[in-house]
């Protein structure tokens, strides 16, 4: 399978020979499988001791004639702390339990719920990749993905030279609106909105779409804040097809050359 290269004023300049995997069958079922095993949450909870330091001696029993009774005293059957005693008499509080002042919370998050233990076969992982490369070299799967194309045909995948990695911010930004056409480059650009409803005012303020992929070989750099850029190295099922197969993605020719090396080494 051969794709055009485009040089950064989106004219053909030759044709490239594309690895077996952006011709391979897609998997959606595979990948999705690998996503939900690539799922990661940040622990969070309250301190184990959280709520219990303190000097609390358990529930207070209700039985005549015992230390430390409660009878009589119409107190609750709560754990509760001394602050100062005279006898058989005591100047206590409820504490600990999640009703009291200063206890515990009823039912705190649990770090053990939040971690991740999905494991996926080393088969399986390879399939997935195929299938989200292929994916991004599938004009009805990338149609699909974006609704503003509305089923559209796309020539894809949008292979380019390798020296728009050498190009300043603007002139990158120029060059990537002349290789997708002016519909197209909207949905390639990171767009930033605030959020609505309460979710502004809990730490989500604002929310951005994903933009397009730019595929770099691992000796080019390429530093933007308009879309995601990632070496072959690095590239990911998560950077290919988080959201759904189908991203946007543009590759220099140079990851492409990388990527079929890869491919013929396995």
């Amino acid at each position: 399978m051969k794709a055009k290269i485009l040089d950064i004023n989106g004219k053909e300049k030759g044709t490239i020979e594309l690895p077996k995997a952006f011709s391979e069958k897609i998997r959606e079922d595979i990948v999705m499988k690998v996503l939900e095993s690539k799922k990661s949450q940040q622990p969070y909870s309250p301190s184990p001791v959280a709520g219990k330091q303190h000097s609390a001696k358990g529930k207070t029993v209700h039985r005549r004639h015992v230390w430390r009774s409660g009878y009589g005293r119409g107190a609750s059957r709560v754990p509760r702390k001394i602050f100062s005693q005279k006898g058989s008499q005591f100047n206590w509080e409820a504490a600990e339990v999640p009703h009291a002042r200063g206890g515990m919370r009823a039912h705190p998050p649990k770090i053990l719920s939040m971690i991740n233990t999905l494991k996926i076969n080393k088969k399986e992982q390879k399939v997935a990749m195929q299938s989200a490369l292929s994916a991004t070299a599938n004009s009805k799967e990338v149609s699909k993905k974006y609704e503003r194309l509305n089923n559209k045909k796309i020539e894809v995948p949008f292979i380019v030279e390798n020296k728009i990695s050498s190009l300043k911010t603007k002139q990158v930004l120029e060059a990537v609106k002349k290789i997708l056409g002016k519909e197209i480059f909207e949905i390639a650009i990171k767009n930033k909105s605030v959020r609505a409803g309460q979710g502004t005012k809990r730490g989500r303020k604002y929310k951005s779409t994903a933009g397009m992929l730019l595929v770099i070989s691992d000796k080019e750099k390429l530093k933007i804040n308009a879309f995601d850029v990632v070496p072959v190295k690095k590239l990911s099922i998560v950077n290919l097809a988080k959201g759904g197969l189908g991203r946007l993605t543009i590759y220099t020719e140079d990851a492409i050359k990388e990527l079929n090396e890869s491919s013929k080494e396995k």
